[in-house]
């Protein structure tokens, strides 16, 4: 068919070319919405194909990562076993789990030869600690 006689070329001038009334064929409602509107309902096919991995999360960034939410420096110990440690046989023992804190971390230098309990260990604290003469009990497998 040529080009003159289309139905496109025959409604120019028309003010709405077969499209009704004012404001039909022009705004918004006429795409589906504005942006990303639809992905999960109307247009969820076409976010399948154009972008599957649009929704869910980053496996890099875990919904459940383990949190270290109180830790404690080597420095502190001393304070800490003068409000809440214990001898036991002839050793200084320290419940870190008990007092609520999840990682012993290295920074600062150790005093005494302290028998430490806690969940997370640094290396560092570890060798400061065992140099000390001290010991560690820890829950983890491998200090991270």
């Amino acid at each position: 068919m040529a080009t003159r006689f289309r139905k496109s070329r025959r409604q120019r001038g028309s003010r709405y070319c077969g499209w009704g009334q004012i404001g039909q064929h022009r705004q918004a409602g006429s795409r589906g919405g504005i942006g990303g509107a639809g992905k999960h309902k109307h247009f969820w096919i076409r976010t399948v194909i154009e972008e599957p991995d649009h929704f869910g999360h980053d496996a890099f960034n875990p919904l459940n990562r383990v949190i270290v939410n109180r830790w404690l420096n080597i420095r502190d110990l001393d304070t800490v076993f003068a409000k809440h440690g214990k001898t036991e046989n002839g050793k200084v023992v320290l419940d870190l789990t008990a007092l609520g804190y999840d990682k012993l971390l290295g920074g600062g230098k150790i005093n005494g030869a302290y028998a430490v309990k806690v969940g997370k260990i640094s290396e560092n604290a570890k060798a400061k600690i065992t140099a000390a003469g001290g010991e560690v009990i820890s829950d983890e497998h491998d200090a991270e």
